[in-house]
């Protein structure tokens, strides 16, 4: 990328780190960005409706809070070891045959089978992608620290694979959207390519050093991260997450696409160009991934976090406000400040007030866990919502701008919460402190 400095360039923990999550978004990005359409859409999907699609939704949810959490507990305990990413890339690379012959089939016999359907592809589709997002989000960021590299340089590559195939993903699905799902298996054949034989020679050494019975113990005990869960401070920040990030998930996943698509004269030009947008907007998210840690420098974690809740407060209500392809278009574009902005201080928030050795179990269940756990209370209910508002005002997509609105208002009062709640990055620092230029700046001239 183009942000990234000629030191990281020559770091192979970086190069290696970055070209895995690369892969991973490739494979992950290219038929998730269109999931909500193909379980909706009529023509070239599964016709489902905004209700039914939303229990797909809630029961994902609930299969990805369970993983998560026990990858988290593992990951810890693993430290830098690989296993459970490969074990990851093995469910990737596997996704384009579950889905032609097990998972569509299921779905659309309907009755219990239907039913088994959705519970086996809840199991795979989040072991192999919705909880291995943050898995592999909180291993970068741990040989980040542990390598010298900067995360949010490594984790851009991620946002520039999933902008990559966003790009084609539209124009595959209008051809056949079950192409995403083989594309996306090729993809985690080379994710898992990459991470079970290129191993730089420091982590080779690392691993060594940690193998080594008398080496003092660097992994939490289990103990300790069952301890997380009795933590008061995190369950405070849980319910922030749980009002901002689920319903930024559940409007963008599960109601914009279909919205955004409807502006169009054809179905299949929206689906066209609303992969071209999401492509053009992760692009933008991408290089923002190495703008982010600059704005934090300047304005702090805690106020780069509030921030990130501003933009989807304003993001997500603006898109209720205008109704052209244009104009809707240029708001979508603020998702590309918005993700950084959440991603990269949510971790520095948890490696900033808590003890580092457990940054895995801490993102799992402070960020993301705490979105799912959202999204598996609400994910059925807006859905239900939404049908009704769009039956009850069908002009001009009322119904859906309405329940726009009603999500942005959620968001602004839990922008308000977070306000009073989030703690100051000089408050409570358990782990890695941080400091702005200016304290930087202050520090080195009382110094002097």
């Amino acid at each position: 990328m183009a942000s990234t400095s000629k030191s990281a360039w020559r770091n192979p923990s970086y190069l290696q780190s970055s070209f895995g999550i690369f892969m991973f978004f490739c494979s992950w990005g290219i038929w998730w960005s269109f999931f909500s359409r193909w379980l909706t859409d009529p023509t070239h999907g599964l016709g489902m409706t905004s209700a039914e699609q939303g229990q797909i939704y809630s029961i994902n949810s609930l299969a990805t809070l369970i993983i998560m959490f026990v990858y988290g507990v593992i990951q810890d305990q693993l430290g830098i070891k690989r296993k459970l990413v490969v074990f990851i890339s093995i469910i990737a690379a596997l996704v384009g045959p579950f889905v032609q012959f097990i998972y569509m089939p299921m779905l659309t016999a309907g009755g219990t089978t239907r039913f088994l359907g959705v519970l086996i592809g809840s199991i795979v589709l989040s072991a192999g992608f919705m909880s291995g997002c943050s898995l592999f989000e909180a291993v970068t960021e741990r040989y980040s620290r542990k390598f010298g590299f900067e995360y949010g340089q490594s984790r851009a590559w991620g946002s520039f694979g999933y902008a990559i195939v966003a790009l084609c993903a539209g124009f595959l699905f209008n051809i056949n959207p079950l192409i995403n799902f083989w594309v996306g298996s090729a993809c985690g054949l080379g994710m898992l390519l990459i991470y079970a034989f290129w191993i730089p020679s420091e982590q080779r050494e690392e691993l060594k050093k940690e193998a080594d019975p008398n080496a003092t113990p660097t992994n939490p005990s289990f103990k300790e991260m069952l301890g997380v869960l009795k933590m008061p401070t995190l369950w405070i920040l849980v319910v922030f997450m749980l009002f901002t990030n689920t319903f930024y998930v559940v409007f963008d996943q599960q109601m914009f696409p279909n919205y955004y698509a409807g502006l169009f004269p054809t179905t299949e030009m929206g689906n066209s160009t609303y992969g071209v947008l999401n492509s053009f907007q992760v692009f933008l998210e991408s290089a923002m991934m190495g703008v982010v840690p600059i704005i934090m420098k300047k304005i702090g974690v805690r106020n780069a976090l509030l921030l990130g809740a501003f933009v989807m407060f304003a993001r997500i209500g603006l898109c209720g406000v205008f109704h052209d392809p244009i104009t809707v278009s240029i708001v979508k574009l603020f998702h590309s400040i918005e993700v950084p902005l959440f991603c990269l201080p949510a971790f520095r928030y948890f490696t900033l007030h808590f003890d580092t050795k457990l940054s895995a179990t801490l993102y799992m269940v402070g960020f993301q866990i705490a979105s799912q756990i959202g999204q598996v209370i609400f994910s059925t209910p807006m859905g239900a919502f939404h049908d009704y508002m769009a039956a009850l005002m069908p002009a001009n997509d009322m119904g859906s701008r309405v329940t726009f609105w009603v999500i942005s208002g959620i968001v602004l009062l839990a922008l308000i919460y977070g306000f009073f709640i989030i703690k100051k990055d000089d408050q409570e620092v358990g782990g890695d402190p941080f400091y702005t230029d200016r304290q930087l700046k202050a520090m080195e001239a009382a110094k002097a």
